[in-house]
């Protein structure tokens, strides 16, 4: 940063080149100052990368960072310099990414090991956890004991994570069907027993209880999983005596039956709304799609920004649509962007501000000097003058650019 010539330069049209091994190439241009504050300019871009770098490394080194990330990162500032509009030492920091990226790649390696040592672990303990709930499924008499502690492997169960999907689905199918099996084990042991009938008639009441509380509510995806949930637990329950299993079941159905008819009802309701908000947006983007953009510009522009409103007005529609209307409306807006853009770029030297910005810079250093030669005061004179001769210059080659 503190010797910008070693690693840039201006040239006298404002062309700014960072120079590396290979030669230099241009990385863009200067027109707002001195040549030594364009290179400024361009090395603090430059210093913002190695901030970048330099950030990037310690994350890495201090385990604060993902290596695959931080790997990531460096490869992609690494792919950027070869047309980075920068000036600084382009080779060195390209040398400085490349020993990063393999101590990234390193560390990268070590964390899929980790992760891997730790997957196979999980999967051990797993698949213990599965073979003793089917022991138990399978062999054992004492239903206390055998219930508490497959509940104590469902906890624990819980706790396990690192495991693949699909092959957590299939050892989690194999410890469902063990728990499962017990339980119907356990309920056609207590199903001979009259005071098992009495308990499975209570515990459907109280089923019935909970989906006759439910059947009214309004929290349709909460609700209806909850439901389902009950019919889940309705179904592992040991069976009631015939009359009072009967009675259970028209009440447990006759609420899920209220339920899930409003909830079709309000669905219903909303796809109704959302094929209304459908035809209506459709309308606006048939509007937007026929602007004459090229015949009236701001007019279209307009037209748009009022055509937008309605658009957000118009409420949802149903999902598989939206992601094409909105696709739609953006091509008609970019197509305005370009045009308003390009009207704006052909604005002619007598209209350009910034040309008329600097006119009134140039008049207002030839006032001070004229002031400076009314009062006789050679330094001020001096400084008007260079400060006049600078604005001349500098709208000399803004008129010339443009």
């Amino acid at each position: 940063m503190s010797d910008w010539t070693a690693f840039g330069r201006v040239d006298a049209d404002g062309t700014v080149y960072v120079k590396t091994a290979e030669g230099e190439r241009v990385v863009g241009s200067w027109q707002a100052g001195s040549p030594e504050e364009g290179l400024a300019h361009f090395a603090r871009r430059f210093a913002d990368l190695v901030t970048e770098v330099d950030l990037t490394e310690a994350r890495l080194n201090s385990g604060a960072a993902d290596a695959g990330g931080s790997l990531s990162t460096v490869r992609r500032i690494r792919a950027s310099l070869a047309e980075a509009h920068v000036v600084g030492d382009i080779d060195a920091l390209a040398a400085r990414l490349d020993k990063l990226a393999a101590v990234a790649e390193e560390k990268a390696g070590e964390a899929r090991a980790a992760r891997d040592a730790a997957r196979s672990e999980a999967l051990a303990r797993k698949t213990s956890l599965v073979e003793e709930a089917e022991k138990l499924a399978a062999e054992s008499t004492g239903w206390k004991t055998a219930g508490d502690r497959l509940k104590e492997i469902l906890d624990e169960w819980k706790t396990i994570r690192g495991v693949d999907k699909k092959t957590d689905g299939e050892l989690w199918k194999r410890f469902a069907a063990a728990r499962d099996g017990f339980t119907r084990r356990r309920g056609a042991h207590f199903a001979s027993l009259d005071a098992q009938r009495k308990q499975a008639q209570q515990v459907k009441e109280e089923l019935v209880t909970e989906a006759e509380k439910l059947k009214d509510s309004t929290d349709w995806a909460a609700t209806a999983n909850q439901l389902k949930e009950l019919m889940t637990q309705w179904k592992a329950a040991p069976r009631a005596s015939k009359e009072a299993e009967q009675r259970l079941w028209e009440r447990f159905r006759a609420a899920q039956d209220h339920f899930f008819t409003q909830r079709s009802e309000v669905f219903s309701a909303r796809d109704n709304e959302q094929r209304a908000n459908l035809e209506r947006k459709q309308a606006l983007l048939a509007e937007a799609e026929t602007l004459d953009v090229d015949a009236d510009p701001k007019g279209a522009q307009a037209k748009l920004r009022e055509i937008q409103a309605q658009w957000h007005e118009a409420g949802r529609v149903p999902r598989e649509t939206a992601a094409g209307l909105e696709r739609r409306l953006r091509v008609v807006d970019e197509r305005v962007r370009e045009v308003m853009d390009s009207a704006w770029r052909r604005t002619t030297k007598e209209d350009n501000p910034l040309l008329a910005q600097m006119r009134a810079q140039v008049a207002e250093a030839e006032e001070r000097l004229a002031r400076a030669q009314a009062a006789g005061d050679a330094r001020r004179i001096k400084e008007a003058e260079q400060a006049l001769s600078s604005k001349r210059q500098f709208l000399q080659l803004a008129e010339q650019a443009g």
